[in-house]
């Protein structure tokens, strides 16, 4: 499952992880799971997670890691990651798996090779957009669809 932050837009794969990332803050404890209990639905357990105002990013830049072209994100990075941490942190004390690697806020353009994408984003900065909602998205078989949405007041 993917975690995406949704908002209006207006009118890749990443580079590898660093050596030694961990899925958790170094000094906090994941509670242990009784024996025999099943972890809680993702769905369930994402809506206890403190929601942010609603924040703005935009797109800003890109590059490309094999035959993924990706655009960056800019904007307040800040209330994004801090919202990811807050989700991050909610999945795996509820022993529910999560990706490992760092976060690295992007938008997947392509998963084709194109050699025109890269001078195309190069310096590229667009306008800014709210971000209003973050969802749950389940991919299967490289689709993506929505298993729920939460509202950012």
């Amino acid at each position: 499952m993917t975690l995406a932050f949704l908002g209006t837009l207006p009118t890749g794969t990443m580079p590898p992880p660093p050596a030694g990332s961990a899925p958790h803050p170094p000094g906090d404890e994941v509670p242990p799971r009784p024996a025999g209990e099943a972890p809680r639905p993702p769905e369930v357990v994402l809506e206890a997670v403190p929601r942010p105002p609603s924040f703005r990013l935009r797109l800003t830049g890109g590059g490309r890691f094999g035959s993924v072209g990706w655009a960056g994100l800019g904007g307040d990075l800040q209330a994004l990651r801090a919202l990811r941490e807050s989700i991050r942190v909610a999945l795996t004390d509820a022993g529910l798996p999560i990706d490992p690697r760092p976060f690295q806020p992007h938008l997947t353009v392509t998963y084709r090779a194109a050699t025109d994408l890269l001078p195309t984003l190069d310096g590229y900065v667009g306008p800014d957009w709210p971000v209003t909602h973050f969802a749950l998205v389940e991919s299967t078989h490289g689709e993506y669809h929505p298993r729920h949405t939460w509202p950012l007041p």
